[in-house]
């Protein structure tokens, strides 16, 4: 009957740790209760983020177990030259850097290959050179080449070293000659750099200086288009181009600027059998407002036709056979 506690089930066993069964108060408060703020990703032993942030402080061999997360101005971590590598992808570039003599740390091929004479070159080509050659599935080359079409083989090839501009006005004290310098103002395509790398060498001058920023560097397409002469003709790298000029200029060079409608035109340019500077501006744009105004002149080609401007590196490389011809009189 109601009531009755002596009935079976009705009364709770010794020690049982159920508490209050009327309501629900009391019986998940442990789990209303908070765990604390959740901890950063990097502080995360598993996460992604912590296993690249690890993987980042073991390259830069700071060897601690922790990133750090304070705030301020931190010095860039330098980048190992595994993740600064270029990768040439794809059978006929490979073999035409291969050809060139483009400077390589390993030629990868998928395993498997379907082989023809383009794949039969690399490898010989690669194995006369002491290249390495290391097999990789079609998975890994997807990864290295960052998705380019590869057709199972690719080409490592080293991030290029920059020289310094001082070292290019040494080469030239060095030669017995007058400095011919060569600087590019935001040339973006790296075959119209490498076009002038190889006029330069052609020409008998010192060097080529590039910005840093929204300009084409050294990379494998450049070497491959300088047709070896970039072993030869060192490249600077400056976060300033006018900053660059002016350096020069105090060092006793003369700047001209190659443009449309200069103040002069090319042949017989006065101060060519001195220490030279010559400046092409980029694809279409030409000079910028500032470099133009840094130059001690503006230089133009006399043209006949319809024709309004030349490539960058095509008018570099007619200005430089000019000065090569002025110097040699």
């Amino acid at each position: 009957m109601p009531g009755n506690s002596s009935r079976r089930g009705a009364t709770r066993r010794p020690g049982s740790k159920k508490g209050a069964t009327v309501g629900s108060g009391g019986q998940s408060r442990k789990r209303l209760e908070g765990k604390g703020p959740t901890p950063k990703a990097t502080d995360r032993e598993h996460h992604p983020a912590a296993r690249r942030a690890r993987a980042a402080e073991k390259n830069s061999g700071t060897g601690s177990s922790r990133p750090s997360t304070g705030g301020g101005n931190r010095s860039p971590q330098k980048r190992s030259s595994a993740n600064t590598a270029e990768m040439v992808a794809g059978r006929n570039p490979v073999v035409e850097a291969l050809r060139a003599g483009v400077p390589a740390k390993a030629l990868y091929v998928a395993a498997r290959i379907d082989s023809d004479e383009r794949v039969r070159e690399a490898l010989k080509t690669a194995t006369e050179a002491g290249l390495p050659l290391l097999e990789a599935s079609r998975t890994d080359l997807d990864r290295l080449t960052n998705g380019a079409v590869h057709q199972g083989i690719a080409l490592q090839v080293p991030p290029y070293e920059y020289a310094h501009p001082d070292d290019l006005l040494e080469l030239a004290a060095d030669s017995g000659r007058p400095p011919l310098l060569v600087v590019l103002d935001g040339v973006t395509d790296p075959r119209n750099l490498g076009a002038v790398v190889r006029s330069v060498a052609a020409f008998g001058g010192h060097g080529v200086i590039v910005p840093e920023r929204r300009a084409a560097g050294m990379t494998a397409t450049a070497w491959k288009t300088s047709a070896g002469a970039a072993a030869r003709i060192p490249v600077a790298r400056v976060s300033n181009v006018n900053r660059a000029i002016e350096s020069l200029k105090s060092a006793g060079c003369f700047v001209v600027g190659l443009d449309a409608g200069g103040d002069v035109q090319l042949p017989g340019l006065e101060l060519a059998t001195g220490p030279l500077v010559l400046v092409a501006g980029a694809e279409g744009k030409g000079l910028s407002r500032l470099v133009r105004e840094n130059c001690d002149a503006i230089a133009s080609i006399p043209m006949i036709g319809g024709t309004e401007s030349l490539n960058a590196s095509v008018a570099m490389g007619v200005s430089l056979y000019e000065v090569s011809r002025l110097r040699a009189e």
